[in-house]
């Protein structure tokens, strides 16, 4: 029977390391955890294969697979961590608490073995804040940049009573579900996307290459007699386009550079957010987006205990559009006012 090498937790939250006979990995795990332990690396022994050939061979490549630290000297340095790592960082932080293991030592075993550099040193800095005093909510609300107002409350809500890790297992879904649901909409704009894309290449070839010889064709057909409005319309359009294409593109540049602009101002976010609820194709798409974002924030709020007011606050916040944050506004000062 294979034997398996383990590093694992105990429930003083000291590290322990053996070497255990299972069938599997799963197995080996499942050992480690019946007895008290909770495994945080677990491979093959590279000598328990035939004459080792096997389990070295596995053993090498399942290091050749693990995400290396980053080294070296890093000039520009994002201070953001990508969701699919805060989503692990969470779920793995639940579990180190659901086993009993205290939160700053939780937070300590966490920061040895994340290989995301921002995220280490923010783990490390959470972990100062709570042994300096500092409640845990308090600590994440100082790196907005990575914990939303979202992750800060609930974790607040969790903290007050006295269910952290019910709270943590409960954001590690929600950002489970809101990264399905985003890998959805991806998906289902793929397809509308490569349709506009080559509907331009497909107008863009007819105007330069095609149009001028049909010109042509009728320059030599109708003689110095008039072409009918739209006709004209489309030939001078194709002129434009070959002749005019800096023109063109610096147009193109422009209107991205505005919409970049009036993206940063509250009236004329609440213009463009408008016009993209009302586009073809897309702005039902984004509504029913937006729609399931709210229902889903406001629901795992009020569940961990955050007040109705205060978690519609917040779904206002994370909306990601002025319209239906308008909307959600209203319904705040409704249910302030009394109503249901």
């Amino acid at each position: 029977m294979p034997q398996y090498n383990y590093v694992a937790l105990d429930a003083r939250g000291q590290e322990a390391t053996g070497l255990l006979e299972a069938a599997s990995t799963n197995e080996a795990i499942g050992q480690l955890r019946q007895a008290g332990f909770f495994p945080t690396n677990v491979y093959e022994d590279a000598k328990s294969g035939p004459n080792g050939k096997v389990s070295r061979r596995a053993a090498k490549m399942a290091r050749l697979k693990q995400p290396r630290a980053k080294t070296g000297i890093v000039l520009f340095q994002s201070k953001k961590v990508k969701p699919k790592v805060l989503m692990i960082f969470t779920r793995q932080l639940a579990t180190l608490i659901d086993s009993g293991l205290p939160l700053l030592r939780s937070l300590n075993v966490l920061a040895k073995q994340e290989r995301d550099a921002v995220l280490k040193r923010t783990i490390n800095k959470l972990a100062d804040g709570v042994q300096g005093g500092n409640t845990f909510s308090d600590a994440l609300s100082l790196h907005p940049q990575i914990f939303n107002d979202l992750f800060v409350n609930m974790v607040r809500a969790g903290e007050l009573g006295g269910v952290l890790e019910v709270v943590l297992n409960r954001l590690a879904e929600f950002q489970e579900k809101a990264a399905k649901i985003k890998g959805k909409v991806k998906s289902a704009m793929i397809y509308p996307a490569i349709v506009m894309s080559m509907a331009v290449a497909i107008m863009a070839f007819l105007l330069v290459f095609i149009v001028p010889k049909f010109e042509a064709i009728f320059h030599d057909m109708l003689g110095d007699r008039p072409l009918p409005a739209i006709t004209t319309f489309v030939i001078n359009v194709s002129k434009f386009v070959q002749n005019d294409w800096l023109v063109l593109i610096g147009g193109i540049v422009a209107v991205g550079a505005a919409y970049k602009f009036l993206g940063r101002t509250r009236g004329g976010k609440s213009v463009i957010d408008r016009f993209k609820l009302r586009m073809p194709l897309f702005g039902d798409l984004i509504r029913k987006t937006s729609i399931s974002r709210f229902s889903r924030t406001l629901g795992t709020l009020v569940t961990s205990g955050v007040p109705i007011l205060q978690a519609l606050n917040i779904t206002r916040e994370t909306a990601g559009n002025a319209v239906i944050a308008k909307a959600i506004s209203q319904v705040h000062d409704s249910v302030k006012e009394g109503e249901s």
